[in-house]
């Protein structure tokens, strides 16, 4: 059983491949849609902005690759601009003319800018980096064993628009979702690094690499 880490060339996916290794994976970094495509799970890590990003996978060839993959019922997680990703556009470095720069579409809306003052008028530091608290109300196979209100660690300027497929959430300016998952489907995201979340990140990747393991063996059998 092996996961598929993928690089699109925009920077250092060791922390992830360790952090998967860790939880027990077998792990392949590879830039080749084919290989996307023949994984028994994805990671799409979190590297880069929004528009860099979306146009190196598509010149890679990865977009198409990791939608034929979710369309077969691939678990995939998507971590910080991997998450980004899973939505249908964001603003991140897009032009000023011309069209959004478009995601790979799996939940609909646009990933904005973060507001560097709340409601109230207070302000807040933007890009918001530490630790912060994960909320969440249903129970779910990625936060088995967490509990409401872990902290996990988060690096980023930019945030996802409520949906259904939102799964937690955190407060930082306001609040924004910071885990999501395709409503009916293996297919996860998270804002915050669970590479970098010590014991509750490393119980999130387990939980993945468990949700990956037991399809591979549905599928082999």
């Amino acid at each position: 059983m092996s996961i598929v880490v993928i690089d699109y060339h925009k920077g250092n996916l060791l922390s992830v491949e360790r952090g998967l290794v860790a939880a027990g994976a077998e792990v392949v970094v590879s830039d080749a849609p084919e290989v996307v495509r023949a994984a028994d799970a994805v990671v799409l890590p979190g590297v880069g902005a929004f528009a860099d990003a979306a146009a190196a996978m598509e010149e890679l060839g990865l977009v198409a690759a990791v939608r034929d993959a979710v369309a077969v019922g691939t678990p995939f997680l998507g971590i910080c601009l991997g998450m980004h990703l899973m939505f249908e556009h964001g603003v991140e470095h897009a032009p000023e003319d011309g069209p959004l720069p478009a995601g790979l579409g799996f939940i609909p809306g646009t990933v904005g800018a973060m507001p560097r003052i709340d409601a109230a008028g207070r302000a807040y530091k933007v890009p918001h980096v530490g630790w912060n608290s994960v909320e969440f109300a249903e129970p779910n196979p990625l936060f088995e064993g967490i509990a409401p209100g872990e902290f996990f660690y988060f690096t980023h300027s930019f945030v996802a628009p409520p949906s259904a497929a939102t799964i937690a959430e955190t407060v930082h300016s306001t609040t924004f979702p910071c885990a999501v998952q395709v409503p009916g489907l293996p297919v996860w995201g998270v804002q915050f690094h669970p590479e970098k979340s010590s014991d509750a990140g490393a119980r999130m990747l387990v939980n993945f690499v468990t949700v990956a393991t037991r399809r591979g063996l549905s599928v082999s059998c």
